[in-house]
């Protein structure tokens, strides 16, 4: 989660002597008030009243983590600390804003699915015909034969601009994200921004829809509404990680391709190693891969060495991800407004190994351990399959550039609507009752 530093500076006040510490997070959304259904309030945690005060604290709904402004009891408060602080805002306060009012948007479509071309081709009218915007489209895309051959389309289709994934950067160019079709269009606008992500809207035109909770019967208005800044957000946390591989053979890269063919993302060159860094939505699963070992990798959390996996993997999802494959393996769901993140055994060999959840913003780091009888392979929201030895390290920590989701009521009522339309959660015949007796 991406901090707002102005907002949480820290404003001295002198009161007698002594220096007072004001958070103007806290004062611009908190209240106070002087009593409370007949009795004083204690005050809040949260809250960082000036010493000295006579005024009583009342919380509202806002939630506000650690800050370095914040006081426990009369005389203990957080010690100050130039990193990065996080401010957890309340969900409901999170709503989308222009700077400037959007003109490019990039138009994601689910691949092969004949479905969606008259979806993709009304939106695609709409966008620039109608509001005149410059819709961005793969050019993987426009070579379907259902679009290509579509002579009243031509017209349309002269006016858009193209890309190829991993050798077209366009995130500078791309105010907002429309998709259209499942999870997997999310997930795969999420891989095309390596940095900050402009905010998304995801029609739920596919298989499961989770992740997207429009519908394209009344595209025009919601469309319209998100263009006018007129919308909730939920904040997706992604993770940050960055592979080490030690350099065992020669490699020549041109143009972002391996001398095997593979495509690299982000390829940095080292003394005898190789570093890839990748944004993650969903999840990073390290796993056995083709062999009939057991995995066996260490996980180090900020440095230290917390446990060894034996099983056939490990999972480190982020909340948006622990509905989807931590669930699958006995993970809890989280929503995705919490920083956290989740570590969840695949099959572990010990009926002990539980899933767990750490603080956002600590650092994991997976390695293979020294007497492991075979390699691990590791992926990345499915893709860029890798495979990795011995000295090789895996290192994730939550990212600074969320995915912004536009949400279609707001991130509680959307997130609860799809447990329930989605994965069923709790749905069961209902008990009946006790008849009246007469």
């Amino acid at each position: 989660m991406e901090m707002n530093r102005d907002k949480l500076c820290p404003s001295k006040a002198e009161v007698g002597s002594e220096p007072v510490y004001h958070c103007s997070a806290c004062q611009d959304e908190e209240e106070w008030s002087g009593t409370s259904r007949g009795r004083a309030k204690s005050r809040s945690l949260s809250a960082s009243p000036a010493l000295g005060s006579t005024k009583e604290f009342r919380r509202t709904r806002s939630l506000h983590g650690p800050c370095p402004v914040t006081t426990f009891g009369p005389k203990a408060c957080m010690l100050q600390n130039p990193k990065t602080i996080m401010h957890i805002q309340d969900p409901a306060s999170q709503r989308l804003t222009w700077n400037k009012p959007p003109k490019s948007v990039l138009v994601i479509k689910k691949i092969r699915d004949a479905s969606l071309l008259q979806p993709f081709k009304e939106l695609c009218v709409y966008l620039t015909e109608v509001n005149n915007m410059i819709v961005y489209v793969e050019k993987k895309v426009l070579e379907d034969p259902a679009i290509a051959n579509d002579e009243n389309f031509g017209p349309v289709k002269k006016k858009f601009c193209t890309f190829r994934e991993d050798y077209d950067d366009i995130s500078n160019q791309i105010d907002f994200i429309i998709c259209l079709g499942g999870d997997g269009t999310l997930l795969y606008a999420s891989s095309l921004f390596q940095g900050s992500v402009p905010p998304v809207m995801a029609f739920h035109l596919g298989s499961l829809g989770f992740l997207t909770p429009f519908n394209f019967e009344n595209f025009q208005s919601q469309v319209t509404q998100v263009i006018e800044g007129n919308a909730a957000l939920v904040l997706r946390s992604r993770l940050k990680v960055k592979v080490v591989k030690e350099h065992r053979e020669k490699m020549t890269v041109q143009n972002g391709i391996e001398e095997n063919g593979m495509v690299s993302a982000n390829l940095e060159k080292e003394v005898g190693k190789q570093v890839m860094q990748y944004q993650v939505l969903n999840e990073v699963v390290v796993d056995r891969g083709p062999s009939s070992y057991l995995s066996n990798v260490d996980v180090f959390l900020d440095g230290h060495l917390i446990t060894t996996v034996q099983g056939d993997g490990v999972i480190v999802s982020t909340p948006t991800g622990s509905p989807a494959y931590a669930a699958a393996a006995g993970a809890s769901m989280i929503h995705p407004n919490v920083p956290a993140i989740m570590i969840t055994p695949i099959c572990p060999h010990s009926l002990s190994f539980r899933p767990i959840v750490v603080p956002a913003g600590v650092e994991l780091k997976i390695m293979l351990s020294p007497d492991a009888r075979n390699t691990a392979w590791v992926s990345f929201d499915g893709r860029k399959r890798q495979e990795i030895c011995h000295g090789d390290s895996i290192s994730i920590t939550t990212s600074c550039y969320p995915l912004p989701s536009i949400c279609f009521r707001d991130p509680v009522s959307d997130w609860f609507e799809s447990l329930a339309e989605c994965l069923h959660w709790n749905v069961r015949k209902k008990q009946n009752n006790f008849a009246v007796e007469e």
